[in-house]
């Protein structure tokens, strides 16, 4: 096991709970992304931590392979699946470049709150054009951590910048601006559809777009 995935098994127990005062956003982009689901969609949802928007979506898809680092994670998505009777989920603790998927395997794939804790964020949007079908959607949400935030949120980040240095916290944490995800969707070749900054206490920044086809 790596430093990254015991950090996440240890933050697993109250991940739910530390997520609560973000619910508005949460909630938000969950509406955003629902106009985009279809029920014949394959989707991806990496980095599916408890999932909490696996089961929510899926109803509204024919099938979700939900993925994430941490085990302990799966486990209680795993359980939230069987309350929920969600049986079209597949929980699997694995990584985006692992060799279980192949080229052009979903419709859709979601990364809600994944972009600003990545070692690479450009490679990963190269393996998440790989995986989507000609067309497909990927859809974000992203703390935008140089953008507005209140002064409580903005101690908490330095505090966790700080944690970050000294390696308590064994992952990288990027203070991005919106416009720098503009930029990696683009350079990705994707085109944008939709954006929309959601703010409550910090900024966060959905994005839903298409995979281009190159030439």
């Amino acid at each position: 096991m790596n430093k990254s995935e015991e950090f996440w098994d240890k933050a697993s127990k109250n991940y739910d709970k530390t997520e609560e005062r973000f619910e508005y956003i949460h909630s938000k982009s969950r509406e955003n992304t629902k106009k985009y689901l279809k029920d014949s969609n394959i989707v991806l949802d990496y980095g599916c931590g408890t999932g909490t928007i696996s089961c929510e979506f899926a109803n509204q898809v024919k099938e979700i392979h939900a993925i994430d680092i941490s085990s302990k994670m799966i486990e209680i998505a795993k359980e939230k699946a069987v309350v929920s009777k969600v049986e079209n989920v597949s929980f699997v603790q694995a990584d985006i470049f692992g060799h279980g998927y192949k080229k052009e395997s979903f419709d859709v794939i979601l990364a809600f709150n994944m972009l600003h804790t990545v070692p690479n964020p450009q490679n990963v949007m190269q393996r998440i054009y790989e995986l989507l079908k000609p067309e497909g959607l990927f859809i974000s949400v992203t703390p935008c951590l140089r953008d507005k935030m209140s002064f409580l949120v903005n101690v908490q980040i330095q505090l966790v910048r700080i944690l970050c240095k000294i390696g308590i916290i064994p992952i990288p944490i990027r203070r991005l601006k919106s416009s720098e995800l503009d930029d990696l969707i683009a350079n990705g070749d994707f085109q944008t559809i939709e954006t929309e900054k959601i703010y409550k206490g910090a900024s966060s920044y959905f994005i839903a777009a298409k995979k281009i086809h190159k030439t």
